[in-house]
């Protein structure tokens, strides 16, 4: 059963999808929680950084609202929940401006976070350079004449800006410094955060192949991509042993605490009827990373 949208207001909060929102918060804590063990924690480069990406995650699902309704995504026979603009609530033009303010707002709060970290004028505009990429990520998804989304190179930019630069980025702004290991938790909370698309991309399989969206999922079947499921799930909690490991950071083993839930999913997206039962398991998936994150952190602090 579809969510009913009957309001303006109602529209404007269901286009904000706050389910997503713990996700993007995902690899600012844990690039700031090594950040603390290592001794280079500033609470300023935390609330900028934490801002920001929320700010880039609403941009992203407001694009992805009005991208999807331009360019044929959220037709008729779409099986998932209902969008804002697709209810007829929120007209494009509308949400085309919120993209916009949404862009202005990720780009003035990612400016004041460098302005916090960074002294350097070169590093300053090397990671200014990377901000812009992101909000140009966040639109191009599914906006645009070609938008990358509908290539199947959603989790590419998913796995890379959830992860990689999102963890990375986040230590580096707070210790100035870089730790070989750290590409271990960046490229498990890519890997996560991959699946939670993944998640979203299987249950809209039948919408998207009709709308000539070649999603993963689309282009390699659905069996295949719940195998790819478990491959990103499984490698995720891999790849956080591995790390708990070398650097002797056993109290983080807390974050296994999690894992029934993430691999939880694994069995959803296997044995799922219709596109409104896997529906839920996007939020699972989406808070089970952030608790994930925060139990490895915790454990790590206290143990």
């Amino acid at each position: 059963m579809k969510l009913t949208i009957s309001t303006k207001k109602q529209a404007w909060i269901h286009a904000l999808r706050l389910r997503t929102l713990p996700l993007a918060l995902s690899s600012i804590f844990m690039g700031s929680f090594i950040a603390y063990q290592k001794s280079g924690f500033r609470w300023s480069v935390l609330i900028m950084a934490a801002i920001t990406t929320t700010l880039l995650q609403i941009l992203s699902n407001l694009a992805n609202d009005y991208g999807d309704s331009v360019n044929g995504a959220d037709h008729e026979g779409r099986q998932g929940p209902i969008r804002a603009v697709q209810s007829g609530l929120i007209k494009p033009a509308e949400m085309k401006i919120a993209v916009i303010i949404f862009s202005i707002l990720s780009l003035l709060s990612g400016l004041c976070l460098l302005y916090i970290a960074l002294a350097d004028i070169y590093l300053f505009l090397l990671f200014l350079g990377i901000g812009i990429l992101a909000i140009f990520a966040a639109i191009a998804y599914t906006s645009g004449k070609r938008p990358y989304g509908y290539a199947g190179l959603g989790d590419i930019s998913v796995f890379l800006f959830f992860g990689c630069v999102g963890v990375m980025g986040t230590y580096y702004l707070h210790t100035l410094s870089f730790e070989p290991t750290l590409w271990l938790p960046a490229a498990a909370i890519g890997l996560l955060s991959t699946a939670v698309l993944n998640i979203n991309n299987i249950r809209d399989i039948q919408s998207d192949k009709a709308a000539g969206k070649l999603s993963i999922p689309v282009r390699i079947g659905k069996k295949a991509a719940e195998n790819y499921h478990w491959g990103l799930i499984i490698s995720a909690l891999v790849l956080l042993l591995i790390f708990v490991f070398i650097e002797h950071a056993y109290g983080a083993l807390a974050y296994l605490l999690m894992a029934p839930s993430i691999l939880k999913t694994g069995w959803a997206v296997a044995k799922f009827e219709t596109p409104e039962k896997l529906d839920p398991y996007l939020k699972v998936m989406a808070m089970s990373t952030l608790f994930c994150v925060l139990f490895f952190g915790i454990g790590w602090l206290i143990f």
